[in-house]
């Protein structure tokens, strides 16, 4: 007979053993992103599309989780993340731009305040080591633009974290609408150069060039290495959120969410931990914003709208409140389709020969006949509330095909209807309006795709297979 004692330390042995097996799964599958990436590298020219998409992922990813920290796992509804993002650009930008080009930039605030740049300032410290000084320099002005959108956080959560849902919402995007404001205003151009746009402070492409300067493989493969840039800073960010929501301040942040009395009366200190949600939240969102800067190489205040936030918001719901892993989907899947995918629905079509009109009339009755199952599948089912939903959407993209099919036959040729530009944006809002229908609760819901979630999701699909095998 075993003893407490044995099994409770095979059990430790056991789970040892597993987190070894994660870890070692967890490193094959960076080893075999790195490789795809740097293939992408070798293949495709530096200007392709899906350096873009990653990049401005990773940047939206880091914004989403923190969104979803204060959001999804403490049950705060913010629309702040815009504003500090804004404070987290301009201060990386006011903090980055190179002394010798302040004249030219801040060319009607007469140079601007600030006379000195943190990669100057490093490089100095190490020698004149250009390369140090550069990465010592984005690191800390990342730092600091946490830093101050955490500070502006901390210093409007004093009042507004009194309230609660819709009004904390609203609070929270007035104050993000009074800091873009706040600005543009020129009394203090001097330091945010009013409404003109920053510029000439290091991006993610000439921080890599600046870096390649003294080592030939980086300047071979500098789209891989720019790329690879954000996505590790992301990581890092995301990492240590993860880290917060898995400690005893994240287990007390899911508490509040669930119930505030009954967290209260555990002994949570409820305004403490909303505080330290909310600055939290903004810190990331400030890299976030930094990040951004890094990416579209200018700042200008008035870019940095409400839209700008309800597209972060978008995110965190396509992916799922409650889910890092969702709100890194999301932030890919939404920047794909409005910048990559759906892009050729901006440009005009014409179709003329006999064979693409034989080939369009079978497309558009293919179409019609597979809506047209599947809103009979779907009905025949156990499950009719969404039967209607279906119907609509199937009846709405039917009814367009069969249009552009009797347009088609009739005229000697065809310009296919509403390809135009701007109607990349009508399809991806058709394609959210599904998602929320059919998801509502996201496409991860609160589950974290990990590989306890993949392995359980094989084994319940080899579980059904064994049960309906044994039936048959």
């Amino acid at each position: 007979m075993n003893k407490p004692g044995s099994t409770k330390s095979f059990q430790n042995k056991l789970e040892r053993h597993d987190r070894k097996t994660q870890i070692v799964a967890d490193l094959i599958v960076i080893v075999i992103c790195l490789a795809v990436l740097f293939l992408l590298d070798s293949v495709l020219d530096s200007s392709s599309m899906i350096f873009v998409v990653l990049k401005k992922t990773a940047v939206y990813a880091v914004v989403a989780v923190s969104m979803n920290l204060l959001n999804g796992f403490t049950g705060l509804f913010s629309l702040g993340q815009a504003g500090f993002m804004l404070i987290g650009a301009y201060t990386y930008g006011i903090l980055m731009i190179p002394s010798g080009d302040r004249a030219s930039v801040y060319q009607y605030f007469n140079g601007g305040i600030v006379k000195f740049s943190l990669q100057e300032v490093f490089a100095g410290i190490f020698g004149g080591n250009a390369g140090v000084g550069m990465f010592f320099g984005v690191l800390i002005a990342l730092i600091l633009a946490g830093v101050f959108a955490a500070l502006f956080a901390f210093l409007i959560g004093l009042p507004v974290l009194r309230l609660k849902g819709d009004y904390l919402a609203i609070a929270t995007l007035g104050f993000a609408e009074i800091i873009r404001a706040l600005f543009q205003w020129n009394t203090i151009g001097g330091l945010t150069n009013g409404s003109n746009m920053l510029r000439k402070f290091p991006s993610f492409d000439s921080i890599v060039a600046g870096w390649a300067a003294g080592c030939p493989f980086v300047a071979a493969h500098i789209p891989f290495f720019s790329t690879l840039l954000p996505m590790i800073i992301a990581a890092i960010c995301i990492s240590l959120i993860v880290m917060l929501i898995h400690s005893s301040y994240g287990r007390s942040f899911k508490a509040i969410r669930d119930d505030e009395v009954a967290a209260e009366a555990m002994g949570i200190n409820l305004a403490k931990h909303k505080m330290l949600a909310f600055c939290t939240s903004s810190f990331f969102a400030g890299i976030g914003g930094a990040m951004l800067a890094m990416f579209q190489t200018t700042i200008q205040a008035n870019a940095f709208k409400s839209s700008m936030t309800y597209e972060i918001l978008l995110i965190v719901v396509i992916g799922g409140i409650g889910s890092v892993t969702g709100s890194i989907l999301g932030a890919f899947l939404f920047v794909a389709a409005s910048e990559w995918w759906l892009r050729f629905l901006d440009t005009e079509m014409v179709f003329a020969d006999a064979g693409t009109k034989t080939g369009f009339s079978v497309f558009a009755i293919a179409i019609v006949v597979l809506l047209a199952a599947l809103v009979i599948v779907k009905n025949r089912g156990k499950e009719k509330k969404d039967f209607h939903r279906i119907a609509i959407i199937a009846s709405a993209v039917a009814f367009i095909v069969i249009a552009a099919l009797i347009n088609y036959l009739l005229s000697p040729s065809m310009n296919v209807p509403l390809l135009r530009s701007g109607f990349r944006l009508v399809v991806f809002s058709l394609i959210i309006m599904i998602i929320v229908l059919f998801y509502r609760r996201g496409i991860m819901g609160t589950r974290e795709l990990n590989w306890d979630s993949i392995t359980a999701f094989f084994m319940k699909r080899r579980n059904a297979e064994k049960e309906g095998g044994e039936k048959a």
